[in-house]
């Protein structure tokens, strides 16, 4: 079967002449449908980078990029966004949450810029409320919740569009332990019920755990790239 992303020989370069910077110098990843990947360097070694990339909010200086086979490298601006909005869910380390809107509110706010009835709306964001398990929160705002609320709140925001794949920048970097540990096993959850590709930049030996796959990035190359048996998981034969 086809990866459902692969890079080949994608490159990023910042700024021009003397003072050029290249952040990524010729990365090559695969990733299937339905994986869990944990993307793990240090500063500097072009993890982030790529995620931009990923998630259609930077573009490679040179190489290819193809989701679902079709090239994204070759997309102008506005057809990048529709991709953004049709396949790909976000989740920052910062929740990014409005904070005078109610949970439902932030929930349904990809469905508006999507132009959906208010009905509709109302009814899948409530789905994807419940699915994160705060559907009797619909109506608290930020302040309301507490820090994990707060980012299950955003990764149900992520999913009410039902994206193929949910990019995790840190999602667990504002965080105490147990409640980190809660939304690991939440993401871990949406990625085997529902089949949501993961792809989670971490710091946290601990959170790419919970990864199937693990990416190591260092100075802008991908230097291994390791499976893994995730907790609680039967391991095959």
């Amino acid at each position: 079967m086809d990866p459902l992303i692969s890079l080949r020989a994608v490159t990023k370069t910042y700024g021009a002449g003397a003072t050029a910077f290249q952040a990524l110098k010729g990365v090559d990843l695969d990733i299937a449908a339905g994986d869990f990947v944990a993307i793990m360097g240090a500063s500097g070694s072009g993890k982030s980078t790529t995620m931009n990339i990923l998630g259609c909010l930077d573009v490679p200086s040179a190489g290819t990029f193809l989701f679902r086979g079709h090239h994204v490298e070759a997309l102008d601006r506005d057809q990048r966004a529709l991709l953004r909005r049709r396949y790909l869910g976000f989740v920052f380390q910062g929740f990014n949450l409005l904070a005078r809107t109610s949970a439902l509110e932030n929930v349904e706010l990809p469905l508006l810029y999507r132009g959906d009835e208010k009905r509709a709306r109302h009814d899948l964001a409530m789905a994807a409320l419940d699915k994160v398990g705060l559907a009797n929160w619909w109506d608290h705002t930020p302040a309301e919740l507490s820090g994990g609320q707060q980012q299950r709140v955003a990764i149900a925001r992520a999913i009410v569009t039902t994206p193929d794949v949910l990019l995790a920048d840190e999602p667990t970097g504002n965080l105490d332990s147990e409640r980190s540990v809660e939304i690991m096993e939440l993401l871990t959850q949406l990625n085997r019920d529902s089949n949501i590709t993961v792809l989670m930049v971490t710091h946290e030996p601990d959170m790419a755990a919970f990864a199937r796959t693990v990416v190591h990035f260092k100075d802008g190359l991908v230097e291994r790239v390791e499976a893994q048996h995730r907790p609680g998981e039967a391991v095959d034969g």
